[in-house]
């Protein structure tokens, strides 16, 4: 790893590593936890053939033909574990960096990549991962609960106290710091000729918008046990709720017959 790449090969990973691989002709980044063994925990949009029944469990195993358990993940949840080869998909490997100082940080052009924040213990993200694959990381979310939010929450425990607000995500205040910084700094351009002059100027505020909104900085942040990230987030709530028009739903079929 290097200030100009993250890039990292297969032997230099270990467990509790924060990893990533590009898609879509780098058009976005995909981020998960290495947990050892070549296995990823990792969280995505839960595979609407796993929502009916677990019975697909066993379909998404079949998937892999050197690791049986690679595709397993609990019914109408999006946090899966792979092998490590059904995560890269042929992509190159990646490793998250942690506690950067904010000049590196600042030199970092893409977002999604590495954070001030300070990293736990191996064992500690390693427990925290394994947890979620039993129980869940709630809803999917490109800007608020994406794949990057979870594993930044594996390796720190730290959670966005506005839900309202940009997520733990570098990518997604990439995607928003961009165009804020375009619209802040186009009044420049009637008082400076220079086109070098406004794009200098607009880097930086978008350099800035980034770390402004990285978890190292934030002050709206919370430590949370992973035992009790459910209740912080609502979920256990909404879980309730969905289960009690379950079971009037039931009733309504019970009295209509």
């Amino acid at each position: 790893m290097g200030i100009l790449s993250n890039r990292v090969e297969r032997n230099e990973i270990k467990a509790g590593d924060h990893i990533y691989t590009y898609r879509a002709v780098f058009t976005y980044s995909h981020h998960g936890i290495y947990v050892g063994g070549s296995k990823v925990v990792h969280f995505t949009r839960p595979d609407s053939k796993s929502s009916s029944s677990s019975s697909a469990i066993s379909t998404l195993q079949s998937s892999c033909d050197i690791f049986p358990d690679c595709g397993f993940r609990q019914p109408n949840s999006g946090v899966v574990l792979t092998c490590l080869d059904c995560f890269l998909r042929y992509g190159s490997l990646y490793s998250f960096e942690y506690a950067v100082p904010p000049s590196i940080f600042l030199t970092r052009v893409r977002g999604g990549t590495c954070t001030t924040a300070q990293s736990d213990q191996p064992e500690t993200v390693v427990n925290r991962a394994m947890y979620l694959l039993q129980n869940g990381f709630g809803n999917y979310d490109i800007f608020q609960n994406n794949c990057e939010d979870f594993a930044m929450y594996c390796k720190t425990g730290l959670l966005i106290l506005d839900n309202l607000g940009v997520g733990r995500s570098g990518q997604a205040s990439t995607i928003i710091g961009a165009p804020l910084a375009a619209l802040l700094s186009s009044p420049l351009k009637l008082l400076m000729p220079s086109p070098i002059g406004v794009a200098t100027v607009t880097a930086g505020m978008y350099c800035m918008s980034r770390y402004a909104t990285d978890i190292g900085v934030r002050t709206d942040v919370i430590k949370v046990a992973v035992e009790d990230l459910a209740v912080n987030l609502g979920w256990v709530a909404a879980t309730s709720h969905e289960e009690n028009t379950n079971e009037d739903e039931a009733s309504t079929d019970l009295i209509t017959l």
